[in-house]
């Protein structure tokens, strides 16, 4: 029975309806909602309120984990539900809202958020929403495929709606890992000092007092699309797997390599996917999201351990996780997001970052978030905590896209910057790979055109750089003519036949 999964009694005569809960929400409250890339999200609560603010003048600023699963981020976007909306988002529909000024979005490093809200530098939190797969005998929040900042806002949250998700099975438990660090000025160190260490409880703890109602729910996760490698993805997997086998023979590092992170989506799955292929073995993860390759490596024998604040994985994939849970048990954990992406924790276990590009140009600048500048596709996630942070920071992206190859990906100068050509140690296309390494940005220059830039662009890209260094500077650009690639595209569709320029 459903209540089996309350084994606190004071909470059994909590249990409400979702449209219950929905009615508790007021005009431009703070929310907080679990969730973190589609995993262990409101599945009943925010819908409902979605539903509900069809017919209602009312809106709220969301802040969850990450990126909300199924159809709840459009829902609340088509009913102008949202005033605000914080720190990653994947939604279409909510993306349009966003980029036409209906809806604000604050793009954070999801280390951030947690922070923020305990430092009091965010309005506080008027109600949360927690998914878990039961409550304790004392009352604590047992969490389902992610922790994200459900912790915090169990913490700092006024009132707290629990959403039990009985798709979830009984058993899952074992695998969270979850603290909260001390407050300013006496917080202590994260004694992490490897992957499968742990500092914290397997639950959530929470004032029984905040809790203004229990709803249970059914549905499960939305899952990940399962996409097949290409020609590119398995091109550019086999530039960073051959750079890997290099740096073992060269003593940089061991066939066991050092801790791996990696964004999500096909180029970070089909990247993972490629180490079956090298020779290496015992690799480890410390990363934000655990993925099919992730399962796919530790069911190889290739993958000792893998730590994370969530799985994101394929319905396959997820039920066989399900089916076969007992044998992960001791392989997985979820953190805290702002345990997962720690700074502090990056740098001491020497992570290997390996994220995705929108673009990036001849210096090494990134852009990852934002389309022709000023476009807001997903947001910035936890890609700055590790790129800054980790003992090797990579991105990957296709060298071009589009009919045609329209566009560049490759570009004098990228349109936004979310990473400085500080952060950036490798950069990979399906072309090649750019080892930046000990390079001064004109060195930088030569090794990006060399190995990553298309076939179709490189000999304009060439020409922008030799005219850029006979005007001179440190990192020579022509100011009048960087961001003219991009210009060419708004206006005709295409970076190609952009070349009237003073270079025939």
């Amino acid at each position: 029975m459903q209540i089996d999964r309350i084994k606190y009694e004071d909470y059994k005569d909590k249990i409400i309806t979702a449209e219950q809960a929905a009615a508790m929400f007021k005009d431009k409250m703070t929310v907080g909602s679990s969730g973190f890339t589609k995993a262990g999200d409101s599945k009943a609560v925010l819908p409902a309120f979605a539903a509900r603010t069809a017919n209602e003048n009312i809106a709220i600023t969301l802040i969850t984990g990450a990126s909300l699963g199924h159809t709840t981020d459009s829902d609340l976007a088509r009913a102008d539900a949202l005033y605000k909306r914080m720190p990653f988002q994947v939604d279409s529909v909510l993306r349009d809202k966003i980029n036409n000024g209906s809806v604000f979005f604050i793009d954070q490093h999801l280390s951030e958020t947690a922070e923020l809200l305990n430092n009091k530098h965010l309005p506080p939190l008027d109600l949360a929403i927690i998914e878990a797969s039961q409550i304790d005998s004392n009352g604590n929040i047992i969490p389902t495929t992610s922790i994200g900042n459900s912790a915090t806002f169990a913490k700092l949250a006024n009132k707290v709606i629990i959403e039990i998700n009985t798709s979830i099975p009984i058993n899952f438990n074992g695998i969270h890992d979850v603290v909260i660090p001390e407050e300013y000025p006496v917080r202590n160190t994260l004694p992490i000092t490897s992957v499968n260490t742990r500092i914290g409880k397997e639950y959530i703890c929470i004032d029984p007092k905040k809790i203004a109602g229990i709803v249970f729910t059914e549905l499960p996760d939305s899952p990940a699309q399962e996409t097949s490698s290409d020609d590119k993805t398995e091109a550019i997997a086999n530039h960073l797997i051959t750079f890997f086998e290099n740096e073992v023979k060269s003593g940089r590092l061991t066939e066991s390599l050092l801790p791996l992170q990696a964004g999500i989506g096909k180029i970070a799955n089909a990247v993972l996917s490629g180490f079956s292929k090298g020779n290496f073995k015992h690799l480890t993860m410390y990363s934000e999201v655990l993925q099919d390759s992730t399962f796919e490596l530790i069911d190889s024998g290739i993958m000792d351990f893998a730590s994370a604040s969530s799985i994101t994985v394929s319905k396959s994939c997820y039920d066989h996780l399900i089916a076969n849970f007992d044998d992960y048990k001791d392989k997985i954990i979820l953190r805290p997001q702002n345990i997962s992406n720690a700074p502090e924790v990056i740098r001491r276990l020497g992570v290997i970052a390996i994220n995705t590009a929108i673009e990036f140009d001849i210096y090494g600048n990134v852009n990852s978030t934002h389309i022709t500048g000023s476009k807001m596709m997903n947001g910035i996630g936890g890609s700055g905590d590790f790129a800054r942070n980790a003992y090797l920071s990579i991105f990957v992206c296709p060298s071009v896209s589009k009919q045609d190859n329209a566009i560049s990906h490759v570009l004098p100068m990228v349109s936004h910057v979310d990473h400085t050509e500080h952060d950036v140690d490798i950069l990979v296309t399906e072309n090649g790979l750019a080892d930046l390494r000990g390079l001064a940005p004109r060195e930088r220059a030569v090794q990006i055109i060399n190995n990553c830039v298309h076939p179709d662009y490189r000999e304009a890209i060439q020409s922008y750089y030799d005219r850029a260094c006979e005007r001179g500077g440190h990192t020579p650009h022509l100011l009048e003519e960087a961001f003219s690639w991009h210009l060419n595209y708004v206006n005709n569709g295409t970076m190609k036949a952009l070349y009237t320029v003073e270079n025939s």
